[in-house]
């Protein structure tokens, strides 16, 4: 039985629905009239049912497929403006007790270099990470509750907000770990993370328990309801994702979108982020075996049609992707990317040897360093942002959602970002990249509709050159 409301997986990732809203897609994909109704109410910009936008990914007709990428476009820019949040990972460990067959961390793996940072390589990896310009990180690990566990990840997180080099700071950890307790949910929240991050890798629970044959992971209820624990332990900002490869994309799409709906529905909140992660090359590990990859072109109508469906959430494209790919799905609707990133543990500070490739849980497509990256987005009219000025104002869960759904945000979204990009500039970049920005900044600053909002951000962007930081509205 399908309940939206339940708590139990099988309940509001219910595989029949699914099966049903595959069909249902596939007897309306040709029918014009159903396709634009969906695409009529979708510009109302409140977004779609899991069934609506079903229909949608299984259109094929060209311009209803342009119809669909121009209004990507157009909700991202309303929602998010043309601002793009910059991160990095950090790999804290590599230990990990599960078996899943698409990971090289799997416990069976018996080439990777197994690794875990101590508090003094973690103090040496955030300072090379703020020497680059982050202020923001993704920490990973792998599962082991004996090498990685509960208090090693909080003593870790202490550890980051302690260090302060020069004028650089990390402002925000997100967390991706393994699904674990209420009470661990809540240490998490009292240790100040942002983003409590979890890959449900695939709906299709029959592929699940196969591809994840051994460990805590092979428990497909408790990793499906993980963010409903992790929302009962306090932590209201969670972040969706699915390993697109694994399982036929339309089952996944159908099913991230109805997980979506079930946090809105029980909690009042949806997903502050997706992630929409492809299944890439590593140690021990062969794409080639999964025979479910999808091309570009069908990677940008899912990202087109999440930016529609789910209009408020911010929509992650890892270095995973290349920056070719990157281009193609920028303007339909990603609002964070990350930059500059290593995927071994300790890559940061002392450069990657092919041993640490090695370790590493996937290859990086897009290699070039956040320079280039910040220099790339301007380029392209994007702002650079490293803002995390709601998480530390207090604007997460259901305060950030009703800024986001009325559009609001960007009153403070966007001078924000303007003024954390002059720190960048200021503090860190190339000397292009540097004029280049200032460039940007100043065309910026004069679309900002608000007076004193745009003098009050024009004397802060002052203040940034004259060497004050951490400014925010």
């Amino acid at each position: 039985m399908y309940d939206v409301k339940s708590l139990k997986a099988e309940e509001f990732i219910s595989d029949e629905e699914i099966r049903e809203t595959l069909a249902y897609a596939d007897a309306n994909k040709d029918n014009v009239q159903m396709v634009d109704e969906i695409l009529a109410k979708a510009r109302l910009k409140k977004g779609l049912t899991h069934r609506e936008a079903s229909v949608l990914l299984a259109c094929e007709m060209p311009d209803k497929i342009w119809e669909m990428y121009d209004l990507a476009r157009e909700i991202k820019e309303d929602y998010y403006g043309n601002r793009i949040v910059l991160f990095a990972p950090l790999y804290l460990s590599n230990y990990c007790v599960n078996g899943c067959v698409y990971c090289p961390y799997h416990s069976k793996n018996k080439h990777i270099a197994r690794k875990k940072l101590t508090q003094e390589d973690i103090v040496r990896e955030v300072t090379a990470l703020q020497d680059m310009g982050h202020k923001r990180l993704a920490i990973e690990a792998g599962e082991d509750p004996v090498n990685n566990p509960i208090e090693y990840i909080l003593e870790c997180i202490n550890t980051i907000y302690s260090i302060k080099h020069k004028n650089g700071a990390i402002r925000r950890v997100n967390v991706n770990i393994a699904a674990t307790t209420v009470e661990n949910y809540t240490k998490l929240k009292d240790a100040g993370i942002g983003t409590y991050i979890l890959f449900q890798e695939t709906y299709h629970k029959e592929s699940y328990l196969k591809l994840h044959p051994t460990g805590p992971k092979h428990d497909y209820d408790y990793h499906t309801e993980a963010m409903d624990r992790a929302m009962e332990g306090g932590i209201d900002d969670v972040g969706l994702g699915v390993l697109f490869g694994l399982e036929m994309y339309r089952y996944e799409f159908a099913g991230l979108l109805m997980h979506a709906e079930h946090l809105e529905a029980v909690h009042g909140v949806g997903p502050h982020t997706i992630s929409v992660p492809r299944i890439k090359r590593a140690d021990d590990i062969d794409p080639d075996v999964f025979d479910n990859g999808i091309s570009d072109d069908t990677f940008a109508k899912i990202c087109a049609l999440i930016r529609i469906a789910v209009p408020y959430t911010g929509m992650i494209i890892s270095t995973r992707e290349s920056q070719a790919v990157r281009e193609k799905v920028l303007p339909l609707g990603v609002s964070q990317i990350s930059g500059g990133s290593r995927t071994s543990v300790g890559g940061y500070d002392i450069p990657e040897t092919s041993e640490d490739i090695t370790s590493a849980q996937f290859d990086v497509s897009d290699t070039r360093t956040l320079d280039q990256v910040v220099n790339w987005l301007m380029k392209m009219d994007y702002i650079p942002s490293f803002c995390t000025a709601c998480y530390r104002a207090g604007r997460t869960g259901d305060r950030f959602m009703a800024l986001c759904k009325s559009m609001q945000i960007l009153n403070c979204c966007h001078p924000n970002a303007l003024m954390t990009l002059k720190e960048y500039l200021e503090d860190y970049a190339s000397p292009e990249t540097k004029q280049i920005g200032l460039e940007l900044i100043e065309r910026e600053l004069a679309r900002i509709p608000n007076e004193k909002v745009r003098q009050i951000t024009a004397d802060h962007i002052h203040d940034i050159a004259e060497g004050q930081r951490d400014f925010r509205f």
